[in-house]
């Protein structure tokens, strides 16, 4: 970089998110999620970061039987990447994966609208879809058995934080002179 970098660059993506998260009419962040299955062969993805929490990881939520869940089990890392055009930045970040307390996961649940729980509780992620009639039967009879009730959250359907090994903090620059900050997590630390 040609300027000094921030000692702290979870507060930097914090504003970077802040930044962007202004450019979403809903006001969502979507980023690229990778995984990687237990013999290593990549996948990614798009979800949405729902916050930067207390402790610098990165949120994000997701059914734990759809095929990043399980890669996540089979092995808790991954990289996500956030890039915003308008703003000539990127942010990639690296690092262990574990999945939030139930209770931070029941209290974002409950801030969903209806429709969102409905099409989860409806809805087997990444399986084979029989037919889009089944699925909109599912959807039906459970709007019908719920009669507007909340419901309670699924256990498969939870959150998980990303806590950051590696940030990269990437800013544009004409004629390829881009400006990036690495930061690295030194081994021990917390």
């Amino acid at each position: 970089m040609t300027r000094a970098a921030p000692e702290d660059p979870v507060a930097l993506c914090r504003a970077l998110v802040a930044e962007g998260r202004a450019l979403h009419p809903a006001g969502d962040v979507p980023m690229v999620l990778a995984t990687a299955d237990a013999a290593g062969n990549p996948s990614a993805r798009y979800v949405l970061l729902k916050e930067i929490d207390a402790g610098g990881g990165f949120v994000f939520y997701t059914n734990a039987h759809s095929r990043k869940g399980r890669e996540l089990a089979a092995r808790p890392r991954a990289a996500l990447v956030l890039y915003w055009p308008a703003l000539g930045q990127q942010l990639r970040v690296e690092g262990a994966v574990e999945e939030v307390d139930p209770r931070v996961a029941d209290a974002y649940w409950a801030t969903r609208p209806f429709g969102s729980r409905l099409g989860t509780l409806a809805s087997d992620q990444s399986a084979p879809l029989e037919s889009r009639a089944a699925l909109e039967e599912r959807a039906a009879a459970l709007r019908h058995t719920l009669a507007g009730a909340g419901p309670p959250r699924p256990a498969h359907w939870t959150g998980f934080r990303l806590l950051p090994d590696a940030i990269e903090l990437w800013k544009h620059r004409d004629d390829r002179l881009h400006e990036r900050a690495l930061y690295r997590r030194e081994a021990g630390a917390t």
